[in-house]
């Protein structure tokens, strides 16, 4: 069978499980972003492709790869895929829901202390020499323990589930929103109690992203709801900067309507110089934390994933059905 991996060799051969089944399989190693004629030159008889979480798999490249069985996601995210063109095709598409929860709910937790705590203009005062002027003001003004946060989880799947758990010794407060409520039994499993949408932002202190992308989704965060989070709340985001308007939320930031916001993703990815999110004036950049979306990409995480993509092969070639397919065949 004939594997089209769109991702580093070096990261799949270190990530690889120890399946004898692997080596009977040729694979053909392309970087994430070559183009549909250089994978079609290559793979164009492949059955499988690998792709990086936020690779784009048209309909045109579909209708051209004919023993092409499976798409995988190397992560959680599908939303680039065609999905309704897989599915017309009988192309199983899949993803590794779950692999990276943990490590994802980490990253937000990291972002909320790094906010709350003022980390980013913490280091940058001590490196200038002005650590007892930042030192006094934050007396002054006061530093937010999490314990005292409000925190509304947008979406309850794995990831947020899993900052439920992080989060719960710290004493906060949980909410969280999801356009179907969980049952009873799940919300005291958490802790944590639903609240609609606008309420949420009303609300809480904290708000953090945890749900995927879709046409619904995209853009959720918009002037609109930003106008309803008080002024001295954040807004988090380790999901996908789809669901963020850029410009509403620059606006908002640049007028105060927020505290502050902590981005593990932005829209588009990668980042372009000079996004809105990027190029702010100082006063303003010290309240925003960004990082270049590691929130999933820890060595578990990518042991977890892997071994799920290979197994999903293995099952494919076996005459079974994979398992976390997202397209609804």
């Amino acid at each position: 069978m004939k594997i089209v991996i769109l991702g580093a060799e070096a990261r799949y051969r270190a990530y690889q499980p120890a399946m004898p089944f692997i080596q009977r399989q040729e694979l053909v190693f392309l970087d994430k972003d070559s183009t549909e004629a250089e994978i079609l030159a290559a793979g164009g008889d492949a059955e499988v492709l690998f792709v990086d979480a936020i690779t784009a798999v048209s309909a045109a490249l579909m209708a051209r790869l004919p023993r092409l069985r499976l798409i995988h996601s190397e992560g959680v995210a599908f939303d680039r895929i065609d999905l309704s063109a897989a599915r017309e095709r009988g192309i199983y598409v899949c993803n590794n829901k779950g692999c990276n929860a943990g490590a994802v709910a980490e990253q937000a937790v990291l972002l909320m202390l790094m906010l709350l705590r003022h980390a980013m203009e913490g280091d940058e005062a001590v490196r200038a020499g002005r650590q007892m002027e930042m030192k006094e003001r934050c007396m002054v003004e006061g530093i937010t323990e999490l314990s005292a946060c409000k925190v509304g989880l947008v979406g309850f799947g794995d990831i947020a589930r899993a900052a439920a758990e992080r989060l719960a010794p710290f004493g906060c407060a949980l909410y969280y929103y999801t356009r179907h409520r969980r049952k009873p039994e799940e919300e005291r499993r958490y802790g944590v109690t639903y609240l609609p949408l606008e309420a949420l932002a009303e609300t809480c202190d904290i708000l953090s992203l945890h749900c995927a992308v879709t046409e619904e989704t995209r853009n959720l965060v918009d002037a609109a709801l930003l106008r309803r989070m008080k002024p001295t709340a954040y807004l988090i985001n380790t999901a996908r900067g789809d669901l963020v308007d850029n410009e509403a939320l620059r606006q908002a930031l640049l007028e105060g309507r927020i505290a502050g916001a902590g981005l593990d993703t932005l829209s588009p990815e990668p980042v372009p110089a000079g996004h809105p999110l990027t190029a702010l004036p100082p006063e303003v950049q010290r309240k925003v934390v960004l990082a270049p979306h590691l929130g999933g990409i820890t060595e578990a995480s990518f042991r977890r994933a892997h071994a799920h993509m290979w197994r999903n092969v293995e099952r494919l070639t076996a005459g079974e059905r994979p398992d976390n397919i997202v397209n609804g065949l």
